[in-house]
């Protein structure tokens, strides 16, 4: 039986692999501000701004199997160059965007469905330069582990927790070779990682397949949050 699932911002890298790995088997929803690079896939787009829109929810059906909120920032400074207003910012787009989406589809989730989001290894380890993003992930984190306990049995809620991934959003750290080979020589894996390897952790937590997991952080990062092989 084909499931609903709704992705937030499924139009472009992490979220554009999901999508593809989903849309054969399933019915899939994405709600985005583009939608040039889903091509010829078959999926339900929905004209979106998660940071302004209010969420279209008379676009979707009654029952959600599955949902993934992609949006996300990579703002890297010194702490003393980082004002409110950005601290701020990344709080509107990795968790205040994706609060108002969730308390808007909560509703539709049906029995024994999963919602899915994403977080950092910079929230678990010390980083240098990740004041903001890691505050702003760290409440992902937290929000995900009490809707988890909130909801359950009816509803999963698991995050992702990746280090550096080669997709759009990271294109200013990884422009060129020798960056991705300094990245890549910072994870014990010695890689950085691609849309793959975090695109099949949340097909797999989104598969009802594997309904014993729910509350969890999963770090997909290439060892860096686990493993100290220097």
């Amino acid at each position: 039986m084909k499931k609903n699932i709704l992705l937030i911002g499924g139009s472009y890298g992490i979220g554009l692999e999901i999508t593809k790995q989903l849309a054969e088997k399933h019915v899939v929803y994405i709600a985005s501000r583009t939608k040039e690079e889903l091509g010829q896939i078959n999926v339900n787009h929905i004209p979106f701004d998660a940071a302004v829109d209010d969420f279209p929810i008379q676009n979707l059906p009654n029952e959600l199997h599955g949902f993934v909120f992609c949006p996300g920032s990579i703002n890297l400074k010194p702490f003393k160059m980082l004002d409110m207003d950005a601290f701020k910012k990344d709080m509107e787009v990795n968790f205040f965007s994706m609060i108002r989406v969730t308390k808007s589809i909560v509703g539709n989730m049906a029995n024994g469905s999963s919602m899915v989001f994403f977080s950092t290894v910079a929230a678990s380890m010390g980083m240098p330069f990740h004041t903001s993003i890691s505050a702003a992930k760290g409440a992902v984190e937290g929000f995900a582990k009490s809707l988890a306990a909130e909801y359950a049995p009816k509803i999963r809620v698991n995050t992702i927790a990746p280090s550096l991934v080669d997709t759009p959003l990271a294109g200013r750290l990884l422009n060129n070779d020798k960056k991705k080979e300094l990245m890549a020589q910072r994870h014990p894996l010695k890689r950085v990682g691609n849309v793959k390897d975090i695109a099949n952790m949340a097909v797999f937590l989104l598969n009802p397949e594997n309904t014993w997991i729910s509350g969890q952080v999963f770090g997909i990062d290439g060892g860096m949050s686990s493993l100290n092989v220097n």
